[in-house]
């Protein structure tokens, strides 16, 4: 018999969360958001609970993201139910904004899209040395969602666009430069530390015991030109000043790395981290639905997917296929009003 995909354990004064997907490197389904939620609503109720620890097991990831081959078969075949799993994510990172208790995410390994959701928006985010923090969404006809519209325009200065846009992977280092961790510990010490938060329930203390100090980010070193280049309005603009600094490899670098990417998704992702520096969490949330309900009914989402976990190829044939083709009024329809109705949040 096949184990569950995740497991709930009340430990002294802690609700644990142990996602439990290894071969899949953790990736999320609808019914594993749906029950980690229950599991916070009722931990949040329960006195005896005085925070919740999110873990996962293996070495290889705590969370690669949402499990969209399904979402790409039904979707595929018209069925309704493709949406099912964003609105399970979305309902269930809600959730996490919302809990009213310290919530702790022990993170090593990769953290991407989905998994990114079901910790940026806790309290405690303490990362481990093989932490690799990445929003690629862009890269498979999508944009970063699960709440990123909120968290990315707070990260320090441009930062947010310059991972919108490129889907750049950061270790441990540069997350903590970004605000994605909050803490640098190491897994080693993961153990010993959920032990002392059950036992004890003093948060900021047994942290305080477990952190090292933080490593030089390289990140920090490319702020001048993360800052001059991702200011820009427009993509078309913002690849004009890296192109311009074509002596620079990390600009050559984060060009190239937005040229592979759906033009109509990165449009999309610019204009929704730009909006959502002026929005709240939950309108956030609710726009990106919007956004993810009218993408599952075109193009790029099926073909980015196909390139990269079906086919493997690589070679995703965008439609339009160059930014300049990419309209306003085409972009304009994935934020209107959705008739069948809004995300309804928990």
């Amino acid at each position: 018999m096949d184990e569950p995909h995740i497991l709930f354990e009340r430990r002294g004064v802690a609700g644990i969360v142990t996602l439990n997907r290894p071969k899949a490197l953790h990736a999320l389904t609808g019914e594993m958001c749906r029950a980690m939620r229950a599991a916070l609503e009722e931990w949040a109720r329960d006195e005896g609970v005085r925070l919740v620890v999110v873990r996962a097991t293996g070495e290889r990831a705590f969370c690669a993201g949402g499990d969209i081959r399904a979402t790409y078969e039904l979707g595929r075949a018209g069925h309704p139910g493709a949406l099912d799993l964003f609105r399970e994510e979305y309902r269930n990172n809600a959730a996490v904004k919302r809990f009213p208790k310290p919530y702790v995410a022990l993170i090593d390994g990769v953290v991407m899209g989905g998994g990114a959701g079901i910790c940026v928006h806790g309290s405690h985010r303490l990362g481990g040395e093989r932490t690799l923090f990445a929003m690629p969404e862009t890269g498979i006809g999508l944009f970063p969602d699960v709440g990123a519209t909120f968290f990315l325009p707070r990260m320090p200065g441009k930062l947010g666009t310059y991972l919108a846009l490129t889907g750049a992977r950061l270790g441990q280092a540069d997350a903590l430069y970004c605000g994605a961790l909050t803490h640098a510990v190491p897994a080693a010490a993961f153990v010993a530390l959920l032990d002392e938060l059950a036992e004890r329930g003093e948060v900021e203390a047994v942290v305080e015991e477990f952190a090292r100090p933080a490593p030089e980010a390289p990140l920090s070193h490319q702020m001048a030109t993360i800052e001059r280049c991702f200011a820009a309005d427009t993509v078309e603009e913002i690849l004009r000043r890296l192109d311009a600094d074509g002596n620079d490899a990390f600009a050559a670098g984060a060009a190239g790395a937005i040229r592979k990417r759906s033009p109509t998704s990165l449009k999309l992702a610019l204009r929704l981290v730009r909006m959502g520096a002026d929005m709240d969490f939950e309108t956030c949330m609710r726009t990106e639905f919007r956004v993810t309900s009218r993408l599952l009914r075109g193009h790029d989402f099926y073909e980015g997917i196909r390139a990269v976990l079906i086919d493997k190829d690589n070679a995703p044939a965008w439609s339009p296929a160059t930014l300049d083709e990419v309209s306003e009024d085409e972009l304009d329809r994935h934020f209107a009003p959705l008739p069948d109705g809004e995300l309804p949040l928990p």
